[in-house]
């Protein structure tokens, strides 16, 4: 077990004199199989709101609480939601369920965990 997989996420702090604050975060080290089950859940919610904006608002609202619990309440779901760039934001999201049900790094993560090393 000691080649545990994990994400990060990158949320925006502060924007000082047009420049950007950010801030990552990495997932926990140990990841319970009940987040796949609930990831797994969310893919299929979000599949089943197409076309609906009432039921998109809903699901954003979903996937991050998700993610919030996802990182173990690293941060609050106001934080997330204020330090995500909102045309990227539901992707990123998304992102953070298929790792948890499927463990896909994207290509950031693996060159931050690559740094860390």
């Amino acid at each position: 077990m000691a080649d545990l997989k994990r994400n990060m996420i990158e949320l925006v702090k502060d924007v000082k004199q047009g420049e950007l604050i950010t801030e990552n975060y990495l997932t926990p080290l140990f990841i319970p199989m009940k987040m796949v089950y609930e990831a797994i859940d969310m893919m299929e919610a979000i599949e089943d709101s197409a076309g609906s904006a009432k039921s998109e608002k809903e699901i954003i609202d979903k996937l991050s609480i998700f993610v919030v619990n996802l990182y173990d309440k690293q941060f609050t779901k106001e934080e997330l939601n204020n330090g995500l760039h909102g045309p990227e934001a539901t992707q990123k999201l998304q992102q953070q369920v298929l790792f948890a049900a499927r463990g896909v790094q994207d290509d950031d993560t693996k060159k931050y965990l690559a740094g860390k090393n």
